[in-house]
């Protein structure tokens, strides 16, 4: 029996680490805040303006920011202290909800004043995403990150899932959105206080001057790191030619006959699949042939969305949509890890930074791109061929992208030596030109 015990202990070990333990606390309310105010601003727009182009730009309003800031979020993420970055960002969204929370205490009619408070949120957002996942390296050693990841990636889920249902249910409950804000406030404070209990093991970052050529160093960096830059565009294309989730309400009222509970079902199914297979590697970590799982996963990915499109049974949608997540979740994990190993700490910000905007353009662009093929070609066309396309990405990025293919275990990629050419050499510690990775 000692075997298993050991083995249940091993997938916690991320636990071992009270920083980390902090950490997802904090991470948990904000993803649970940030959720149920998604939720209550949704119905709140929709319900002063009754237009549906009102509900897509509460999303764009949040999303362009990352994509205007994210050079200076990630150039900022390596200069400055994280963990004191990342309480400020979990203040701003405790603000910004008491801002939504003050235009119902004083019945604000208007959405341009909302639309003004989400556009603040979307400058917060894209701090914290970078901040926070260049943050999480400080917290467990180097051989438990992978653990670390896994567990964050199921922390995540868990609050993506239950916040959009909980929101729903203190709005309806309450008649309103103002409990919901009150919530979110309070959940944001939480946040807040267990940041502030973090303790980190950083290891000294040189004070890069703030120009052109510093703030830009993260795309030079990834254009230059073909491994990570293969697995960031795999995810990119991927998920914007695979996304069928904008979908959903077509496919739940037009192919699949059900009603608002299937739509519910449907758009909780991949966030269970992901979260069953983060917990699932957090006990049982891909230990070889990584880059090659991670390649079979994204065409899974494919897969899985082409047999969700021809479905016309709940139960069988229901079951290909669980493992759209479950191999979406493994590609997320490898890409993190890889990532965060494959970049040096003084770097992690900027990078992180590159890759939420990719996440972001997968996600809100991939949407845009669903809608508007099956505009053209019709529902069900669109997924299909959105998951034939995954397959041949999948296929042309195996083909170029040998140092991504042939990654065979993320702790054994040796380290050599990392420069940076646009900044003087008295400006680069020895330490910083002493490491730089690279696959067998």
């Amino acid at each position: 029996m000692a075997e298993p015990e050991n083995s249940t202990a091993a997938g916690r070990v991320a636990f071992r680490y009270p920083s980390f333990v902090l950490f997802q606390t904090a991470r948990f309310s904000i993803v649970l805040a940030n959720e149920m105010q998604s939720v209550a601003v949704g119905w709140q727009v929709y319900e002063i303006t009754k237009r549906p182009l009102d509900l897509g730009l509460v999303g764009l309003a949040q999303f362009l920011p990352g994509i205007l800031l994210f050079l200076v979020s990630g150039h900022v993420a390596d200069r400055y202290d994280r963990r004191k970055l990342i309480v400020c960002c979990y203040v701003g969204f405790a603000v910004c909800c008491g801002l939504l929370l003050l235009s119902t205490g004083r019945s604000v009619r208007s959405v341009y004043y909302i639309f003004a408070v989400l556009i603040l949120f979307g400058v917060v957002r894209s701090f914290t995403g970078p901040v926070s996942r260049a943050l999480l390296p400080q917290l467990v050693p180097e051989e438990h990150f992978p653990n670390a990841v896994a567990w964050a990636s199921t922390t995540f889920q868990g609050a993506a899932i239950l916040g959009p249902a909980l929101g729903g249910i203190v709005y309806a409950l309450f008649r309103g959105p103002t409990a919901v804000y009150v919530l979110a406030v309070i959940l944001a404070i939480v946040a807040v206080l267990c940041t502030m209990q973090i303790k980190t093991q950083a290891k000294p970052r040189s004070r890069e001057p703030i120009n052109l050529t510093t703030v830009s160093a993260g795309l030079r960096y990834i254009w230059r790191e073909k491994l990570i830059l293969g697995s960031i565009s795999l995810d990119l294309f991927a998920v914007f030619l695979g996304g069928a989730v904008a979908l959903l309400p077509v496919y739940a009222r037009e192919v699949l006959l059900t009603g608002p509970w299937g739509l519910g079902l449907l758009r909780t199914a991949p966030g269970v699949g992901a979260a069953a297979m983060a917990i699932f590697l957090a006990h049982r970590p891909i230990r070889r042939k990584v880059g090659l799982i991670m390649l079979w996963c994204v065409a899974g990915f494919g897969l899985f969305t082409i047999l969700f499109g021809l479905s016309h049974s709940l139960i069988l949608s229901l079951v290909a949509l669980f493992f759209v997540g479950a191999t979406d979740m493994v590609s997320v994990i490898v890409r993190a890890v890889l990532i965060q190993v494959a970049t040096p700490d003084e770097m992690r910000g900027r990078v992180n930074a590159v890759d939420m905007v990719f996440i972001g353009a997968s996600n809100e662009f991939g949407e845009f791109e669903s809608g508007l093929t099956a505009q053209w070609f019709g529902t069900v066309p669109a997924v299909v061929l959105g998951g034939i396309g995954t397959l041949i990405v999948t296929a042309i990025w195996a083909w170029r992208f040998p140092e991504l293919r042939n990654v065979e275990q993320i702790h054994a990629l040796p380290r050599t030596a990392v420069t940076v050419p646009e900044l003087p050499t008295s400006e680069v510690s020895a330490e910083q030109r002493s490491r730089r990775w690279k696959p067998r």
